[in-house]
Parts: C-alpha cells; structure tokens; sequence
C-alpha cells in the first residue's frame, strides 16, 4: 500500500541559539581539560537529550552547591544565576565557570544599573524560572518586582511610581510581553527600559519562524522539553498563528500518530535548547510513516555567535 504523502515545512532558525552552544562548549571543555566529575548546577539547558548526553560524558547535575564536594569543578548554567551563588563558590574556593548566556547577563547588567539610579526594577517574567531567580538575585530582596501577566500589571502598586524601570525574562512571548508592556507603559508612563529590548533574538528569530510556518499548516510540532520556557512560547505562537494544532514534542519516541490524522502539512521546530539531532530523527519517525517531502523555509537569516571563555574554569579569590 501506498504511503500517505506529508509534506514537512522545516523552520529556520531553529534549535540552538548562541547561548546554549557556548554553555555546552564550556562543560564539555571542563570535562576535556580536567576529566570528570564537572557538577553542573541546574540542567545546563532545558532539555534531556543535552543533560543525559553531558551525563554520560561525567557532568554531575545538582540542584545547590551544598552537594558539591570540596575542591571539586562546577559550572553555572546558562539561565544565570543569583549573586550568592558565586559567593559561596569564592567562600568555599571552589573552582567554577559561569555558562550564564551572554544576553541574560546584559539583564543583570541593566537591573543594577536602574537599582544605582535609585529605580525600582519591574521583572516581566515567569515565577520560579531559574533565569527570572536568577535576575531577581542580583539585587537586594525588594528591589525587583515580578509581573507575571496582564492583570499583574493592572494590580502591582509602587512606592515611587515616577522612579520605575522595567525588565524583560529573555525567553517570553514577543507578543505576551508586549501586552504586559502597554499596561506597564500606560500606568507609568515615565518608566525607563533596557536600552535594547531584553527579549533576545534566538527566542524572537524562532517565534517569527513559527508564526511564519503555522498558518500554512494543518499541524505543528515544537521539538523541546515541559520546563524549556522558549519552546513552550513556541507553541503557544503557533496557536495564536492560526494553527489548528500545535503540540510540544520532547523527543520522537513521545509521538502521538493520533495527531496526524488527517493531517497533510506540518510545520517543525525547535526550541534553543533542543538539538539538531532531535529533529532529524523526527522526520526520521515521519519517514516511517509517511511518504514525506521537506520544504525548509528560512524566515531569518541567524548568524550570531558567542565565544566561549578561553579559560572556562578559574579559581575562586
């Protein structure tokens, strides 16, 4: 029997942004340079394949650096992190690097420099995501306010609203944040912002991918892990696109076949954290399944890169 023709519409960009390929490059450089174990505190990135992967290579994940022994390497992930913790690395003279995403640092940059200017800093972020921690932590307990949404924005109440700057999590939703924004704006009209939008151009880059590729989709497939804050916003772009189905996929063994029913064109794509590998082995599983052409459809031309420290470790002082 003949199989059912499908026709992949392949977004680029996709998966790996800058970001993250400098934070793999600096744990697999510590592990090459000094053998394992590396601890990595928190998942380096937000995805399963890159952790078990680093794993089996003798990267060890911890939540905290209490279970970190003595003397031994750690690296930050890339979602940053709050100031004590590189603290309590220098007190315990550990040996660390910093994998924190070059753009996450130029918020933690710009929070500061508002708190120095005597600013109260709006956060627009997600509670509990390790970068929104992360960015809160750079500044004394109160001295961040975070604004999750529209009706926070509407409610949160300020001492001094005329002395008020705002800052973005890197990973939102573009459209999201800019209803969270017009709220903020009309409130406090004199509040001050980053001097380039906080928000970085991977997520930004993807999210325009998507929405570009849904519409012309009966299905659309983001290819990342629940926790990855950037390839959930994927696939909730693709809804608001028009797609009548948008589902996240973490890895192609997780594939509901029940979805495609139905179903002629899909739109792929990856969140930053997700590797290339992932999305070639789910048009691999389409294959199996499908007599499936691919169109690749670049929407923005994405030739950003960080260079990773030349040194990644250095001993705390």
């Amino acid at each position: 029997m003949t199989a059912e023709q499908l026709t992949i519409l392949l977004a680029n960009p996709r998966g790996f942004c800058a970001g993250v390929e400098r934070a793999i490059d600096i744990v697999e450089k510590a592990l090459e340079k000094n053998g394992p174990p590396v601890y990595v505190r928190h998942e380096i990135v937000h995805n399963k394949h890159v952790v078990d992967g680093l794993k089996a290579k003798g990267a060890v994940f911890v939540e905290e650096l209490d279970e970190v022994p003595d003397d031994a390497i750690v690296v930050f992930s890339a979602h940053g992190v709050p100031k004590a913790v590189p603290a309590e690395a220098k007190r315990r003279r550990l040996i660390y690097a910093d994998a924190t995403c070059p753009l996450v640092s130029k918020v933690h940059r710009g929070v500061e420099q508002h708190h120095k200017g005597g600013k109260t800093v709006l956060l627009i972020g997600h509670a509990g995501h390790p970068e929104v921690v992360g960015t809160m932590g750079q500044l004394p307990d109160g001295a961040v306010r975070l604004v999750e949404n529209v009706e926070q924005a509407e409610a949160i109440e300020v001492d001094e609203p005329t002395n008020l700057a705002y800052a973005t999590q890197t990973t939102l939703s573009v459209r999201e944040t800019e209803d969270v924004l017009a709220v903020l704006k009309r409130r406090f009209p004199s509040i001050a912002g980053p001097k380039r939008e906080d928000i970085c151009y991977a997520t930004t880059n993807r999210q325009r991918a998507v929405e570009t590729l849904a519409p012309k989709a009966d299905l659309t497939l983001i290819i990342g892990a629940t926790n990855s804050s950037n390839s959930v916003r994927l696939v909730e772009v693709a809804k608001s696109a028009g797609c009548p189905k948008a589902q996240l996929v973490q890895s192609p063994d997780s594939l509901d076949w029940s979805l495609f029913d139905g179903v002629k064109t899909v739109a792929v794509s990856a969140g930053a954290s997700a590797p290339e590998e992932l999305v070639d082995a789910l048009i691999a599983a389409c294959r199996g399944q499908f007599d499936v052409t691919v169109e690749e459809v670049e929407v923005v031309k994405e030739d950003v890169r960080f260079r990773t420290p030349p040194s990644p470790l250095r001993r705390a002082s």
